[in-house]
């Protein structure tokens, strides 16, 4: 009997424990894995809101790079991690495209995670090196369909954002070019504005620049209207593609078994960090939009999650694209 309400006294003592460390979470620094390269778009924006929420939890949060194999390094990490709120994820649309792409993912996105709401969206813009024939979007596509067999489209990697875009072009206009996969954004645009590869589809964090600069040349956004940072490109879906739209989404997520009152901190950290005025203005210059409160929450989060997943199956799986585990 004594026996039994000792275990009994440290099994209530551990669970009040667990309580009061996550009432005064957090204690000591966050983790927020960004499953990318050092200073592509995902890595910028993860900064910004990392940045955000280290204000607003009083705590730094430390944006750390857990790069490879599409986002599923990272990914994993994360998943096998403890949930209690110091380690997260950072991830755009890959979240529901690595499923179709990887096959043997030792993890289940929807089913391992505890969602915390969706943080940005960003347009995608179609560019080409800055001597290409092509005039306007209209004129890409013909040029495209006429000349199938000898254009090359770049990419950063298979599941990237702009491997995904190629995949919906391609079914858009009923095409199949020559992909070439690059190890990042980096050496992707570095090789398009050499003039090594014809064209290319990418975040606008990742071509704003160039495309100012001259160093290559803008047809379209992917979104359903203008970006203000790129006023003179039209909407794709006005110009020859009706009905296409690419939006890249990224959210947060912590792992599964997450504590109500860490998720509850966490959430109001990410809202605090997408009110920030300063963090959404360079968003808004990268051409970005941070989500707005409604969309920032754990089931907007999970919804948009299922949803995805469902649409870029049936693409992944007709394209025949499967990346190795």
């Amino acid at each position: 009997m004594v026996r039994k309400l000792v275990i009994m006294a440290a099994a209530i003592g551990v669970a009040l424990a667990g309580t009061a460390a996550a009432q005064d979470f957090p204690t000591r620094p966050i983790t927020l894995v960004m499953p990318y390269s050092a200073g592509g778009p995902g890595d910028t924006l993860t900064r910004l809101v990392a940045q955000g929420m280290s204000t607003a939890l009083g705590q730094q949060v430390i944006v750390e790079n857990t790069a490879g194999a599409g986002g599923t390094i990272g990914s994993q990490k994360v998943a096998q991690s403890p949930p209690d709120g110091y380690t997260l994820l950072m991830i755009h649309v890959s979240a529901a495209t690595n499923p179709a792409l990887y096959p043997k993912l030792k993890y289940d996105q929807l089913k391992d995670f505890q969602p915390i709401g969706i943080v940005v969206d960003l347009p995608s813009v179609f560019v080409a090196k800055k001597d290409f024939a092509p005039k306007t979007f209209a004129d890409l596509i013909d040029y495209v369909k006429a000349n199938k067999d000898k254009v090359t489209y770049a990419h950063a990697g298979i599941g990237s954002a702009s491997h995904l875009c190629g995949l919906l072009f391609q079914k858009a206009t009923g095409t199949k070019v020559t992909s070439v996969a690059y190890r990042g954004t980096g050496p992707a645009m570095n090789d398009l504005m050499a003039g090594q590869v014809d064209m290319m589809c990418d975040q606008t964090v990742n071509v704003i620049g160039n495309v100012e600069a001259g160093s290559i040349k803008g047809y379209a956004v992917t979104s359903d209207k203008p970006v203000p940072t790129l006023p003179k490109l039209p909407v794709a879906a006005e110009n020859g593609l009706p009905g296409f739209k690419l939006t890249i989404w990224y959210g947060i997520w912590a792992p599964k078994g997450l504590p109500q009152p860490v998720l509850d901190k966490l959430t109001k950290a990410v809202h605090a960090a997408l009110a920030d005025k300063t963090i959404r203005e360079r968003m808004a210059q990268l051409g970005a939009e941070a989500a707005s409160p409604e969309r920032a929450t754990p089931e907007a989060l999970q919804a948009h999650l299922q949803a995805e997943t469902d649409k870029w199956g049936p693409i992944i799986r007709e394209a025949g694209v499967t990346a190795g585990q």
